[in-house]
């Protein structure tokens, strides 16, 4: 399981370099525009949903291993997942037709009640992962109680 919740280390530090990349794209040695654009606003949304996937990925296969979530696990993942389509909804609101900008008026797409739904759909996101990892019981190394009855029972 060690193995995977590698691979989850390296889904997040992905998801945040391609974050890093959306918000300052100079970095990378591209030429800043005015404003920003689709591509800036799906990249900060592709990288932060990596970076919440690789966390959850993380915490899962880290604390949880052979352990089913319960139910506070379930509505973190949940509350982790809703955040992320808040964030998506707000930040492509202009595109997919609901923004207060239409596409022709001018080049820059993201107003400040886009940056304050992407920021708030990121905080959700992050309180979701929060509560996956803070409701579980940590694995003691040992099988589940009713397995080693069983166990008991048949041998």
């Amino acid at each position: 399981m060690i193995r995977v919740a590698q691979f989850g280390i390296v889904v997040g530090a992905l998801g945040a370099v391609l974050t890093l990349m959306g918000l300052f794209p100079g970095m990378t040695g591209l030429d800043p525009t005015a404003g920003f654009g689709i591509m800036q606003i799906f990249t900060i949304l592709i990288g932060f949903m990596l970076l919440i996937l690789g966390a959850l990925i993380y915490v899962k296969f880290t604390f949880y291993p052979y352990q089913s979530a319960n139910l506070a696990q379930q509505i973190g993942i949940r509350l982790a997942m809703t955040g992320l389509v808040f964030a998506g909804m707000s930040g492509m609101a202009d595109v997919l037709g609901f923004g207060s900008h239409l596409m022709s008026e001018t080049d820059i797409l993201l107003g400040q009640l886009q940056a304050i739904g992407i920021i708030g759909g990121f905080a959700m996101s992050s309180l979701g992962v929060l509560v996956y990892a803070v409701t579980g019981t940590p694995n003691t190394g040992q099988p589940p109680s009713d397995q080693r009855t069983s166990d008991i029972q048949t041998g």
